[in-house]
């Protein structure tokens, strides 16, 4: 690689690309990217003029990294229709909507200013998977790229088809007064219109774009935008309050008392929501989510089924697909329907829709839906830094640690564990139905932790006072983005 090439090899993550732009890729980097996505969706596709629809966030610099990696994809015989300043889930909507062969949306979702990145799909309504990373990632760094003649069109107010598509369908009877808070991200431009259509009276809360993000990173598990949209909500009496992060696939939910309720009670409330007209129906949860799940009375009692995997909003959309799941929930706001009611793919704002259904159709405010499922104390998610090159190996040594505990009868608050699950770093669970979970961050360098407990606020802290504790020994860590 000559000098003017730069493309870190660790921005190629588990199931999308991330780096720090000028830092870790350059233009030239992004362009070679471009050549082996176009390259790999030839090979795929078996087309050699393969459709590839394309999108970018609102970041200063997005727009320039877009043309970057359409001139790749362009190179590799790609015909390139571009959508302009949009959401993911737009992009894939546009997939089905346009039928055309792939995806790549630009965009570094909630990650911090300058940060960059590519989501990439090419399978409807899925996105890259650790397998297809690692074939992009063997391509673009090999340079074994396949050339071609390709083409670029812009694809005009398509920002308009994917709003109509949304309202068209979602009308709601009652009046819900929604607080909609964008953090200054992309989705500004998008919620507030699309929930006034479905019949929502909306009150915006950073909703105009600013790419420096002034106040909070736009990410719905940022514990400073979710207070700042509760006290909204309560300053404004409004029954319900809604977070989107940057690219518009996830959503955080406060209801009409200015409580913050974590995604996957969101997710709880929804499955039995559907249980009742679909039943012997599957549900994916990732690993972070509530253990309320696989014992509630409701899903049970309707015959449904819920599958904990891997974190992650490729891994959950895919586990959706290959077993035919009506919908997957993850903890961070991640939130796949499938068909009937959606293609398969995530987005946040069909997911506030989902939401309002839920309000409309129920005599009660949110914080008495809420009620109706048991109380649990749970952490947020948390995010100890830990190298990139460092962190798949902590979380081994940690996996071996709390095996070799759980074989001594090792107790945590008086609790043994009782079930260890591996799919995705390590959750431990015990009797009483508390759990802890430690994973490797698929998107930066950090590790993930959470901790639950149906008992008592105490026990949750215990369990993660006995992580922090693991993990410190390591002496591979550093500073919390947030703890309790």
């Amino acid at each position: 690689m000559n000098q003017s090439l730069k493309i870190d090899p660790f921005g190629f993550r588990e199931y999308d690309a991330r780096w720090v732009y000028g830092k870790d890729i350059n233009s030239n980097g992004i362009t070679n990217l471009g050549r082996g996505l176009g390259t790999q969706i030839k090979k795929h596709t078996k087309k050699d003029n393969p459709r590839v629809v394309v999108g970018h966030d609102f970041r200063s610099y997005s727009e320039e990294i877009k043309s970057a990696l359409k001139k790749g994809l362009v190179e590799c015989g790609c015909c390139v229709e571009d959508l302009g300043l949009s959401l993911s889930p737009m992009v894939y909507f546009a997939q089905f909507n346009l039928e055309s062969d792939a995806v790549a949306m630009v965009t570094a979702s909630h990650n911090e200013n300058g940060w960059t990145g590519v989501k990439m799909g090419i399978k409807k309504g899925l996105t890259h998977a650790p397998e297809e990373m690692k074939e992009l990632k063997d391509i673009t760094l090999s340079q074994k790229f396949s050339f071609g003649k390709g083409s670029e069109k812009n694809i005009k107010d398509f920002q308009k088809i994917y709003k109509d598509d949304l309202i068209n369908k979602n009308k709601i009877k009652k009046k819900i007064k929604a607080v909609v808070a964008c953090g200054n991200g992309t989705a500004g431009i998008f919620a507030p219109e699309i929930l006034r259509g479905i019949g929502c009276e909306v009150i915006e809360l950073d909703c105009n774009l600013d790419w420096t993000f002034p106040k909070y990173n736009p990410n719905p598990e940022d514990l400073k935008m979710l207070h700042e949209i509760a006290k909204s909500v309560k300053e404004n009496n409004a029954d319900i309050g809604f977070g989107f992060d940057g690219d518009g696939d996830r959503v955080g939910v406060i209801d009409n008392h200015g409580n913050e309720i974590f995604s996957d009670k969101i997710g709880l409330l929804i499955a039995r929501n559907l249980s009742k007209k679909y039943k012997k129906s599957k549900f994916i949860v990732d690993v972070k989510s509530t253990g309320l799940f696989s014992s509630d009375k409701i899903l049970l009692a309707n015959d449904c089924k819920t599958i904990y995997w891997k974190t992650g909003h490729s891994h959950i959309k895919r586990k959706v697909n290959l077993e035919g799941a009506l919908a997957g929930f993850e903890k961070s706001g991640h939130f796949f329907f499938n068909e009937p009611l959606g293609y398969g793919y995530d987005d946040g704002i069909n997911s506030a829709i989902q939401i309002c259904h839920l309000i409309d159709n129920s005599n009660k405010k949110m914080s008495e839906i809420i009620n109706e499922i048991p109380i649990t104390f749970q952490t947020p998610t948390m995010a100890p830094f830990c190298k990139d090159e460092d962190k798949y190996e902590v979380v081994d040594q940690i996996v071996k640690q709390i095996q070799e505990l759980q074989k001594t009868d090792f107790k945590i608050d008086g609790q043994i564990i009782s079930e260890i699950t591996t799919v995705n770093g390590v959750r431990f669970s015990f009797e009483d139905g508390s759990w802890g979970l430690v994973r490797a961050s698929s998107n930066k360098p950090s590790l993930v932790i959470v901790t639950e407990s149906p008992a008592s606020d105490n026990r949750k802290k215990k369990i993660f006072e006995f992580i922090d504790n693991l993990i410190q020994k390591s002496g591979k860590i550093g500073e919390y983005d947030q703890k309790i």
